[in-house]
């Protein structure tokens, strides 16, 4: 049995607009007939609601608005059991919010409005110093400013805490060496490696040269995620080890990444080698596409017992 995961997710928080219809409109273009939900999202948000489902002891760091849909992310948190001691209120600014577009095939578009998650400040991460220092792996995103990102990764090294980047959605500059430094593991999808490294990933070969690039920049370990192709795990320059994906049907891939990072965070806060940490986030991710919505699709533990017997 193994032990129970500490997880500190610092990220964001959103409320997530989803309509679904047959396809995604062209610009200027009207499409009626679709379904529509509204769903607590945030790639920091749902990497935490994916660990703590899953069975990990989770602590959110984040900034809502102080309104109705701050109000409703934070109730949904605590009846996830997550700490959210460390989930600020900004009275200046709105919640964050999402309006997202599926199509029949689960294909998305995505526009973010950031709100407060964009106020997320260096000195709020400082205040969750302890809970970093107590936790067995730490997890970013780039949805919150970089100031942050790199406060975050820089009190994890201080205290010895592995960090997990999910460098999503894909920056548009280079990410600075100094912060990927302070990185223990990098998990891009392949539109994130190219942005990241320049070299554009069609199969496991140009996925390992782009690995070995980001093991380069300074990154212990690369994990790149190959949608319904599986990921490749690379800890060392060459020496990729491919992770095959499960054959699922797709109703929407929306948090798929984020299943992925927060399933991964708690198979390695449990003390799980990382391959086998990795084919977990494969299974929780699979599970997610199965469904609608960010947080609404991800998989309890008895689920994903389940689907992995």
């Amino acid at each position: 049995m193994p032990k129970q995961a500490k997880v500190v997710v610092v990220g964001s928080s959103n409320t997530d607009m989803v309509v679904k219809s047959q396809r995604i409109p062209a610009p200027g273009e009207t499409v009626i007939g679709g379904t529509f939900v509204l769903a607590a999202g945030g790639k920091g948000a749902n990497q935490a609601v994916a660990a703590a489902r899953i069975g990990a002891q989770v602590t959110f760091v984040a900034k809502v608005g102080a309104d109705m849909f701050g109000d409703q992310a934070v109730v949904g948190y605590q009846k996830e059991g997550i700490n959210t001691d460390f989930v600020f209120r900004d009275t200046d600014n709105a919640t964050g919010v999402a309006l997202i577009l599926v199509d029949a095939n689960g294909e998305n578009l995505i526009s973010v409005a950031s709100g407060a998650n964009g106020f997320l400040s260096p000195a709020d991460i400082e205040q969750a110093e302890s809970a970093i220092a107590a936790a067995d792996v730490v997890v970013t995103q780039l949805e919150t400013p970089l100031d942050v990102l790199a406060c975050a990764a820089k009190l994890a090294k201080k205290h010895g805490v592995p960090l997990i980047l999910d460098p999503a959605p894909a920056p548009d500059e280079p990410l600075p060496i100094e912060i990927l430094r302070d990185v223990t593991w990098i998990k891009p999808n392949e539109n994130e490696t190219e942005r990241l490294t320049g070299i554009k990933v069609t199969d496991l070969a140009t996925a390992q040269n782009a690995a070995d690039s980001l093991l380069a920049l300074g990154v212990k370990a690369a994990i790149i995620t190959l949608g319904s192709d599986g990921s490749l795990l690379v800890e060392s320059p060459g020496k990729g080890i491919h992770v095959p994906g499960y054959k699922v049907d797709a109703i929407d891939t929306t948090a798929a990444g984020d299943a992925f990072s927060g399933a991964l965070a708690c198979g390695i806060g449990e003390g799980r080698p990382l391959h086998e940490a990795v084919k977990i986030a494969t299974a929780v991710a699979a599970l997610s596409v199965t469904r609608l919505g960010a947080q609404p699709s991800l998989p309890a533990k008895t689920e994903l017992e389940a689907f992995l017997k």
